[in-house]
């Protein structure tokens, strides 16, 4: 089938966005090039195509990324999409690799560099542990999801290589740690700073260049996706609006749960709105709500069409994911769902945190700040909504309790500000107002009539 016309133009802005970094690796005079990835824009992709690159024309090339399932996930891409490269997974004594990774037959598992890079032209291993090698360097380095890498970390593997490539999504979460070191905010060397905003604040002159399309977001949605959280990147929708239904072969019974996914279906977009009321993050209401909604989709029969599914997929579970805020949320939607929907085994329920690269075709949200009396900077993040709201392919159900706009503007921040640091809170407040004002125009009020338990 000849893919239609918009899709083929926004490949050709990819393929020209990708050749530019491409060429530059290899006369590149600077130390680094960061590349910004919008949601779905490829990330991954560019990233084996780099390695791949500099694998051929300078020898094994290192690859970093920041957990050790993001390392599994590019050791498979590697295997699938570059065959022809000798792929290794560089792994520490107390991880074991996944058992589909060490019985790849392309694939070497190792705890030891000086048994990888004979035989590799690709070494993929976490941050944590390439800082545990020493008395090595390599012409160039690759570092996935660098926005997520702390600077301390970064301190600790910058001696490996001569030239670095990052590349990772500015608008999501920053680098986490279990301590806050309130004493470095906003100094130089505040290990909580991204490895990419250390790196250019030091070296302002560094080549930065942006991938112009998502591949996963709809047109729906990249409009307000962009405006809220990537003021500085253009990007534009891979597909367009006749590519990407959701329809039902089912009929409704007109309740709340069937017209939040009915609006969603046409819109990309709904709000399932609950009264006001002070909940805090366990608000067993508002869990109930979500799966109420995902159990929906399921009975309607919810079928998807896309460029990769023109014909229809019928929605599983595994084609949902609930987004939360807390473990805590995690744990009751997980118990929730054992007990009362039975029909949800296998859906996707987690914390933003652990969702960042996750895309479905329809993702429920919890919204960070619903039932909440104030508005503290970890629910106010503006990485933490992006990621919330981004992780779709057709449309995002976000169940918040009325009142988070008069929250907003009675409490933009309870936290201390701290000179020199970046104004993640006014970005996050200013964020929050832009999906609420949007959301404002999709709403369906629910009705306090969901399970309880």
């Amino acid at each position: 089938m000849t893919p239609p016309r918009r899709l083929s133009v926004r490949q050709r802005q990819t393929d020209r966005a990708t050749g530019v970094v491409l060429d530059q690796l290899t006369a590149l005079t600077h130390r680094g090039l960061v590349v910004q990835a919008p949601p779905g824009a490829g990330k991954t992709t560019l990233v084996a195509q780099a390695a791949a690159a500099l694998a051929q024309s300078s020898g094994p090339c290192p690859v970093i990324a920041q957990t050790n399932s993001q390392v599994d996930y590019l050791v498979r891409r590697f295997a699938d999409d570059h065959p022809h490269l000798r792929t290794a997974r560089f792994t520490g004594v107390d991880h074991t690799a996944p058992d589909d990774l060490r019985a790849h037959a392309d694939v070497r598992v190792g705890t030891r560099i000086e048994d990888l890079e004979r035989t590799a032209d690709v070494i993929v291993g976490t941050a944590m542990k390439w800082a545990t090698v020493t008395n090595r360097q390599w012409p160039w380095g690759v570092v996935d999801e660098a926005y997520q890498m702390r600077s301390d970390t970064l301190l600790r593997t910058a001696r490996l290589f001569g030239q670095t490539l990052f590349v990772g999504d500015p608008g999501q979460l920053d680098p986490f740690s279990t301590v806050k070191p309130d004493r470095l905010e906003g100094m130089a060397h505040d290990p909580m700073s991204s490895a990419v905003s250390v790196v250019l604040a030091n070296n302002p002159d560094l080549p930065v260049h942006s991938l112009p399309v998502s591949w996963r977001l709809p047109p729906s949605a990249v409009p307000l996706i962009s405006k809220a959280f990537y003021p500085r990147i253009s990007f534009q929708a891979g597909s367009s609006e006749s590519d990407r239904t959701l329809t039902f072969s089912n009929t409704g019974m007109r309740t709340p749960a069937d017209r939040v996914i009915e609006h969603a279906a046409r819109t990309g977009w709904a709000l399932f709105e609950l009264p006001a009321r002070i909940t805090r993050h366990f608000d067993s209401e508002a869990l109930h709500a979500a799966l109420a909604i995902a159990e929906r989709l399921l009975i309607r029969g919810a079928t998807a069409t896309c460029e990769q599914d023109p014909e229809g997929h019928v929605l599983h579970p595994q084609d949902i994911a609930i987004g939360t805020t807390h473990r805590i949320q995690v744990d009751h939607l997980r118990a929730l769902l054992a007990r009362h929907y039975p029909r949800l085994h296998g859906l996707a329920i987690d914390t933003a945190n652990r969702l960042q690269g996750c895309e479905r075709r329809v993702t429920i949200v919890l919204h960070p700040l619903s039932g909440r009396s104030n508005a503290s900077a970890f629910h106010l993040d503006a990485g933490r909504l992006c990621v919330l709201t981004s992780r779709h392919r057709h449309a995002c159900i976000v169940v918040a309790r009325r009142g988070i706009a008069e929250l907003l503007d009675a409490h933009p921040s309870n936290d201390p500000v701290h000179p020199g640091s970046d104004a993640r809170n006014l970005d996050g407040w200013e964020a929050h107002h832009t999906i609420l004002a949007h959301l404002a125009q999709h709403t369906v009020q629910a009705q306090t009539s969901h399970r309880h338990g």
